[in-house]
């Protein structure tokens, strides 16, 4: 077990703008949930991720009880998820994860970040073809033997464990798997007590662009316009 290798980070946000988009995201993935597999957290694993990845942002209990309570309301959004896909400068290859109860505007406005941005939309499957869906789980290493740890996760999908560190240079391992194993996952690291940190499903290049630090802000201001919008709740990248 080593470094877990991840693509170059942007700090885009002053922290208080980043929460205040990590809650919406956190939100919508609630009502999400709550539409899909109803309002109790035993019953509904998604809505427990949910829950988890709120805690993991300090987003308040009475934010996420509200989420619920409000996804189970007749008034409510339904929220179709998209993907978009695109290059930013220099090649970059760009998908945009979105949620949202307009299409059109959706797609207008990705559109329009892309192309303020220096980069083109492309058509579904210009870009995705770079990326594997995985699911991607933080653990907190204390008390945790990683050696013995990704010997007894293998047979619940575990394709790479690592370390890592949070956006606090908090150290971390991260523990990768493939889509369709992201249950089996969570439910082994639940027989074992261990409570994720966050749990999320993410889009992991195969290859990466290599970049200069001027090119780097480029590109880092076409994510941090798309990240901005309202509807998108996440951008992956391939920048190195």
């Amino acid at each position: 077990m080593g470094r877990i290798f991840e693509v170059r980070k942007a700090t885009m946000f002053a922290r208080y703008d980043r929460m205040a988009k990590q809650f919406t995201r956190i939100g919508k993935e609630i009502a999400i949930a709550v539409k899909a597999g109803g309002p109790d957290p035993h019953t509904n694993a998604a809505l427990r991720r949910c829950m988890q990845n709120a805690k993991s942002v300090n987003m308040p209990k009475d934010r996420v009880e509200a989420a619920i309570k409000r996804a189970q309301g007749k008034e409510m959004e339904n929220y179709d998820e998209l993907l978009y896909e695109g290059y930013g400068p220099h090649g970059v290859a760009v998908l945009v994860e979105t949620a949202t109860d307009n299409h059109v505007r959706t797609v207008a406005n990705v559109k329009s970040h892309f192309n303020k941005g220096g980069g083109t939309l492309g058509n579904s499957g210009s870009v995705a073809f770079q990326f594997t869906k995985m699911g991607v789980f933080k653990l907190n290493p204390e008390g945790l033997n990683a050696e013995e740890l990704e010997l007894e996760l293998i047979d619940a999908g575990l394709e790479e464990l690592g370390e890592s560190t949070d956006e606090n240079e908090k150290e971390v391992l991260v523990a990768r798997v493939g889509f369709t194993d992201f249950g089996n996952m969570q439910k082994a690291l639940e027989e074992k007590n261990i409570t994720p940190i966050s749990a999320e499903v993410e889009w992991i290049p195969g290859t990466t662009v290599p970049v200069t630090d001027e090119q780097a802000e480029e590109v880092s201001k076409l994510i941090e316009r798309l990240e901005q919008d309202d509807d998108v709740q996440k951008v992956f990248h391939n920048m190195q």
